[in-house]
């Protein structure tokens, strides 16, 4: 098959591609605003471009013969949306709905959606199934949300077939050191924790001690990004075979709270971390864990790696690139 991967630069996207050149043809879109030209696969094709360019968008479908796609590119810090909802709304919805009519107009009918738990808002179950209460409390799950209503609505219309991945919390690295985790503005619990062991900042923020947990922290569930990866490869081919829009939580089962994470970090690395405690953050729930246990069923897929491993491979890319 011939894959589009839009934001196929990125941290996901990268591992994504990494993946799937070993079995289909890619092709990565990126406008490299957050992406890394460098992580691109050399065996896949690169273009640069951005999905508010309607023209470039429909040459790349016509010049390539492209038979589906695999959606990275979108914006993805909670605190920020609820800064800068216009910025999300712009880029997670209308430039979404720009890549549905590229896809339409070229007669592209499969999808496969980077989600995120971040629909559910506040959980009205632990684990999280996928018939959890959806109610985003931040503009960043609003646009998730919003973008697989349409990938409903633009089945039901145009047959446009897609799967909607509900990812937790991300981490890890290549472990071949390749490809990794690199932000310039870095929002992600465990990346911020090395950069104050390697002294690029003074200390690791808690976002607020007073939860109702067990150690007053937030509690997310990780999941190693080659496991995503892999994820993305089994919903096409589960896409290939059943042609059902479907929406699937990626998770290990499995929470971690922050200061878990932290001491699990220190235990791993051999080094201290300075840490303080700040107000709670607009729009971050107590607890996060999914049941990943549909799409276990479904596809097949199960998981490789523990925390342990996100941490260790994690922490040998970032002393690599600093």
């Amino acid at each position: 098959m011939k894959i589009l991967v839009i934001g196929g630069a990125g941290y996901i996207g990268s591992h994504a591609v990494k993946e799937l050149v070993n079995s289909h043809d890619i092709v990565v879109y990126d406008n490299l605003d957050t992406g890394h030209k460098e992580f691109v696969d050399k065996k896949a094709v690169f273009v640069q471009g951005d999905l508010s360019d309607n023209e470039k968008l429909n040459n790349v479908f016509n010049e390539y013969n492209i038979d589906a796609v695999m959606h990275f590119a979108n914006y993805a810090s909670v605190a920020e949306s609820v800064k800068y909802p216009d910025r999300y709304f712009n880029n997670n919805v209308v430039n979404g709905l720009n890549l549905l009519n590229a896809m339409i107009k070229n007669d592209v009918k499969k999808i496969i959606f980077s989600s995120s738990c971040a629909i559910y808002g506040i959980p009205n179950e632990i684990p999280i199934s996928e018939s959890s209460k959806l109610n985003p409390i931040n503009p960043y799950g609003e646009t998730k949300l919003m973008f697989e209503r349409i990938l409903r609505y633009f089945d039901t219309a145009y047959g446009l077939k897609s799967i909607s991945l509900r990812y937790f919390n991300v981490a890890g690295a290549s472990p071949d050191l390749i490809i990794g985790e690199k932000h310039e503005n870095e929002t992600h619990l465990i990346p911020l924790i090395f950069d104050t062991i390697l002294g690029k900042k003074d200390h690791v923020k808690i976002y607020g001690d007073d939860y109702d947990t067990y150690d007053g922290t937030c509690i997310r569930d990780y999941i190693h990004v080659l496991d995503i990866a892999k994820a993305h490869s089994m919903a096409l081919e589960y896409l290939n075979n059943n042609m059902q829009t479907k929406s699937y939580n990626i998770g290990i089962g499995q929470g971690y709270s922050v200061k878990e994470v932290i001491e699990l970090c220190k235990n791993i690395t051999g080094r201290e971390i300075k840490t303080i405690i700040d107000k709670r953050r607009e729009g971050d729930p107590p607890v996060l864990v999914a049941n990943p246990e549909r799409f276990k069923k479904d596809a097949g897929w199960k998981e490789e790696f523990n925390i342990k491993d996100m941490i260790k491979h994690a922490w040998e890319w970032h002393k690599k690139i600093n």
